[in-house]
């Protein structure tokens, strides 16, 4: 089993809906890979804060009483009116389904690429819940960099830049768009900053580009051959002075 399956199948495993045959080949891989058996951790952690949370609603007894009442109802204009009902809701549904798959034959690397960022803002969202900000914790680049070695097919640029204000954290690796990354991590005073790194499509540097996702600064650049993208709840202009740092 690879560690893009892996991935795929760890959420179903969690819930306890996964067969026995690939549950077994999925605990095998774990044994071995240390970044999938995070994986699998982080994700357990994740459960664990949203049962804590009160994400839960309960729908009130006048609601629940007027639901009866319905379905108690007899006659052709509540039938007629429900029939109604479900035709405009299976209207709705087709019409969104068919914008939705319109955008993806017609523009899909403005799909593609906004399906990378939302896993962005996700990833670093699930970082900070799940308590798995990093795999390896140092401010030392040499200590960082090398374990990166032998997990990605890539080697990504790792740099402190405590004197400028944004202390290294460590690192961990992280996946988005069913491929590994590399997680740096920083700090600016109590704000977390996760820098998604990985090569970057073209060799020449580019501008920034800034963005609001959720409620979260996020900034793309591509500088040295590498693809960096920045999220974090600090505001947009020091979160681009971060970005400018990594390209010199």
């Amino acid at each position: 089993m690879t560690c893009a399956e892996s991935r795929l199948f760890l959420h179903a495993h969690g819930d306890g809906e996964l067969d026995i045959a690939n549950s077994l080949e999925l605990e095998r891989h774990l044994k071995t890979c240390a970044a999938c058996a995070a994986e699998k951790k982080s994700l357990k952690s994740l459960k664990a804060a949203l049962r804590r949370s009160s994400l839960r609603y309960d729908a009130p007894d006048s609601l629940r009483r007027e639901v009866r009442r319905m379905a108690r109802a007899s006659g052709n204009k509540t039938r007629q009116l429900l029939f109604q009902s479900l035709r405009l809701w299976k209207s709705l549904a087709f019409g969104a389904a068919a914008v939705a798959f319109l955008a993806i034959v017609l523009r899909p690397g403005i799909f593609v690429r906004d399906q990378m960022l939302n896993e962005a803002v996700a990833s670093h969202v699930r970082s900070l819940m799940a308590e798995h900000l990093t795999d390896v914790t140092s401010s030392a680049q040499h200590t960082v960099k090398p374990w990166f070695n032998g997990k990605l097919d890539f080697a990504p640029e790792v740099k402190d830049f405590a004197t400028e204000g944004f202390p290294l954290v460590g690192g961990r690796l992280d996946y988005l768009n069913g491929r590994p990354v590399a997680a740096l991590v920083y700090r600016r005073d109590k704000h977390f900053i996760n820098v998604f790194v990985w090569p970057a499509a073209h060799a020449d540097n580019s501008k920034l580009r800034i963005e609001n996702r959720r409620g979260y600064s996020v900034i793309n650049r591509e500088a040295t051959g590498l693809h960096y993208c920045l999220v974090s709840d600090l505001n947009e202009k020091e979160l681009a002075e971060l970005a400018n740092l990594l390209e010199r």
